[in-house]
């Protein structure tokens, strides 16, 4: 089990690099938002571990082996990002800058903003991958991807791409990051705690 979502969840953050890289890369932040779509799209194609999109699930279903499942998940997106955002900003010094531009904005951010822009984007990560995975189609990705982008919303992976790709470490990033996993987290099981409810409530 270790060693399994570990390595699925190190190569979903290499694919959340991909995304984060071309969408530095795009000077118009539509057309770069549209692209990011082909990280989510490739993780669910391919059935590799992102924590945005298996968080969710456990207000279904949460075993100790699944809350493990999500917890190594988070620890192998955070190594894949690390690594696709050094190699990224070493191959591409302008998207160091850019990212670095980026990035800073979000420091100023305040606890609650952070944490309800977390919780939206954690809504349409879940939407995303429920949609997926109960309907067989990719629409949801197509648009809950670039609609948390250009709303604003924090993505907890995808912000890990971009601190590790302007190369800013310390502690206020790290506390930043933590609230962002725990709106996404939030917002991830929101939508299907509330499905579970109303579910309950039918029977």
């Amino acid at each position: 089990m270790l060693k399994r979502s570990l390595s699925l969840a190190i190569a979903a953050g290499i694919f959340i690099s991909i995304g984060g890289a071309v969408f530095l890369s795009c000077e118009n932040s539509v057309v770069g938002a549209v692209f990011f779509s082909v990280a989510l799209l490739s993780i669910c194609f391919m059935g590799l571990y992102l924590f945005t999109g298996k968080v969710g699930f456990l207000a279904v279903s949460h075993t100790g082996r699944e809350i493990a499942e999500v917890a190594l998940t988070l620890l192998g997106n955070l190594i894949g990002t690390f690594v696709g955002g050094i190699l990224v900003s070493a191959a591409k010094p302008k998207l160091m800058e850019n990212a670095v531009a980026r990035c800073l904005p979000r420091l100023e951010m305040g606890v609650l903003p952070i944490l309800i822009t977390a919780f939206f984007c954690g809504i349409l990560m879940y939407t995303a991958v429920a949609i997926y995975k109960e309907k067989g189609s990719p629409l949801g990705i197509f648009f809950c991807v670039p609609v948390f982008i250009l709303s604003g919303f924090e993505h907890s992976i995808a912000d890990m791409f971009y601190f590790f790709c302007a190369r800013m470490f310390s502690g206020e990033v790290f506390l930043f990051l933590l609230l962002v996993v725990i709106g996404n987290a939030v917002g991830g099981m929101f939508i299907p705690a509330l499905r579970r409810l109303a579910e309950e409530k039918n029977v």
